[in-house]
């Protein structure tokens, strides 16, 4: 039971607020630049930064620029960045053959990062979409996403990317049983280290577009993905998924779109207790940013205040396209 606070005017509350140094001292929750992955969009080329309209201040880059970024991460004490592929059109296949190619833009920037800038860890994504003709996360057949075949092919994917050196792979796709498949062929292939980060409470959410138009998948999508992606009414549903990716082996889980879905993220950190991660997705990111931009908000201090709600929410971490910038807030504030 909670004790009795003693009536005003013994108990003031605005006491503890009454500077900064005391309101420091009494903060329940803080950010670092420790708390961050950041979502990096690589693509074909050399020397090339590409800006991404739906997502100001986001790059698509080559894989020597992917490099500098990593560089860049490292220099601001974040700890992970998270590789995401702009695949060419010809690469976008029924069969999707392109996402264990061992040489693809994802494995490539994985080898180039671990070589030049090997202090930074690396997760990857693992879903079909970026390799598919008809944008959807797993093989269509007749109009249906199929879901073992899928969970074979993906298989492959995760093999290709821990054979490049990747330290946390994300399988996205929602298919059923792909976290204890691809569990069973990490570790027969000797991969026991490789760290699975199960994106399994992720919903069908009007957020991801400008996400979709940074890797290509817009105009490639046919139809959407609410027969794998969760119904956003739904949180015992939520629940189960992540206890189940638990149980096949998942080191970390993921609630993905973050602000929408707090609530989420709370109730799955107190019930499992597991290292719990948020992604702040590109509609999210696209909002703060263009309401800042039209000077109808204070972007830097939005930008603070949304990822100090996923900490206050119970998240270990939080993947963020404002990572750098945030990371930069923090050590301006420290000098």
């Amino acid at each position: 039971m909670r004790p009795t606070q003693a009536p005003f005017p013994a108990t003031r509350l605005r006491r503890t607020r009454q500077n900064a140094s005391i309101r420091a001292l009494v903060a329940e929750n803080s950010l670092s630049a420790s708390d961050f992955i950041w979502p990096v969009f690589v693509r074909s080329g050399e020397g090339i930064e590409e800006p991404v309209p739906s997502m100001p201040g986001v790059l698509r880059r080559s894989v020597d620029k992917v490099v500098e970024a990593a560089r860049e991460a490292a220099d601001l004490d974040i700890p992970v960045i998270c590789l995401f592929p702009y695949t060419d059109a010809n690469n976008r296949t029924a069969d999707c053959a392109e996402a264990w190619n061992p040489d693809n833009l994802s494995n490539r920037a994985t080898r180039a990062i671990k070589a030049a800038v090997p202090e930074i860890s690396i997760m990857t994504d693992v879903a079909l979409d970026p390799y598919s003709d008809t944008g959807h996360d797993g093989f269509v057949v007749d109009g249906e996403i199929i879901n073992d075949e899928t969970v074979e092919a993906l298989m492959r994917q995760a093999l290709s990317q821990a054979e490049a050196g990747v330290d946390i792979i994300g399988p996205s796709d929602m298919m059923d049983g792909r976290i204890g498949a691809i569990r069973q062929a990490l570790e027969g292939a000797g991969h026991r280290n490789v760290m699975l980060l199960s994106y399994a409470a992720k919903y069908a959410s009007a957020f991801y577009g400008p996400f979709r138009d940074a890797v290509g998948a817009s105009g490639a999508l046919k139809g959407d993905k609410r027969t794998y992606q969760m119904n956003p009414a739904n949180t015992d549903e939520a629940m189960r998924l992540i206890e189940r990716d638990l149980a096949e082996g998942a080191d970390m889980v993921m609630v993905k779109p973050g602000m929408p879905y707090l609530d989420i993220c709370r109730r799955a950190k107190e019930t499992f207790g597991a290292p719990t991660f948020a992604y702040q997705v590109s509609g999210e990111y696209a909002m703060i940013m263009a309401a800042a931009q039209n000077g109808w908000i204070d972007g830097d201090k939005a930008m603070e205040e949304s990822l100090m709600a996923f900490k206050r929410a119970g998240c270990d971490g939080i993947l963020t396209y404002f990572a750098p910038a945030m990371a930069r807030r923090l050590a301006k504030a420290r000098a």
